[in-house]
């Protein structure tokens, strides 16, 4: 057993002494020392990235395209290809997303991990149950309907704050991304019917344009 370096400084063995340490002997927690020694975690921008990736297909196109299309730097896109390529999440030698894993983590992991966070009323960007496909399948209850805040939206809802700023930008200029968007949201905020239609929606599309 190695020696432990008390918390007043001195250093002993407890081997050789036969004491048990206390809770603050040392100078730093196991959970301090695991965290230092980890990969750094995904971030909600990466969520917003990968979905990105899904929608190019089994093609991806240029960093500085995929940039330009989430209205993101290169660097910002650089840092969270990286993230995804450590959580095995896509292939470290094409960039493209491993369906499987994937389909794992947006319908398990994403609401846990980045659990949404609802607002004040807005205007904004149609999402969640309100924006398609779901909206297709579930009736209006006359409830505000979930947005994301953008001074472009076309109506007034409740506050969902997307995954990133840049979400609804980015949503706006390609459906599929939106729609891939929105049934995450579906799924960390909504009802138990609302996130079963979600879950079968984002696992066809997923595999549609995963599979080619």
């Amino acid at each position: 057993m190695p020696d432990v370096v008390l918390a007043d400084g001195s250093g002993g063995s407890l081997r050789a002494s036969g004491q048990r340490p206390a809770v603050s002997v040392a100078c730093h927690s196991v959970f301090q020392i695991l965290e230092y020694r980890m990969p750094q975690g995904l971030l909600p921008q990466d969520v917003v990235v990968l979905a990105k990736l899904v929608s190019y297909g089994r093609g991806r196109p240029p960093i500085a395209h995929v940039a330009a299309d989430l209205a993101l730097s290169s660097s910002q896109v650089h840092a969270s290809l990286k993230r995804l390529e450590r959580s095995r999440l896509i292939d470290t030698q094409t960039g493209r997303p491993l369906l499987k894993a994937v389909e794992e983590f947006l319908i398990h992991g994403v609401k846990y991990a980045f659990p949404v966070q609802r607002g004040e009323a807005t205007r904004g960007m149609r999402t969640a149950y309100a924006a398609p496909p779901l909206s297709d399948q579930i009736a209006d209850t006359g409830d505000l309907p979930p947005v994301w805040p953008d001074p472009e939206g076309e109506v007034r809802g409740a506050t969902l704050e997307p995954l990133h700023k840049a979400a609804p930008k980015a949503a706006r200029k390609d459906p599929v991304l939106h729609e891939l968007l929105a049934l995450l949201d579906a799924l960390r905020d909504g009802r138990v019917r609302e996130r079963q239609l979600a879950e079968k929606e984002l696992s066809a599309r997923l595999r549609r344009l995963l599979r080619g």
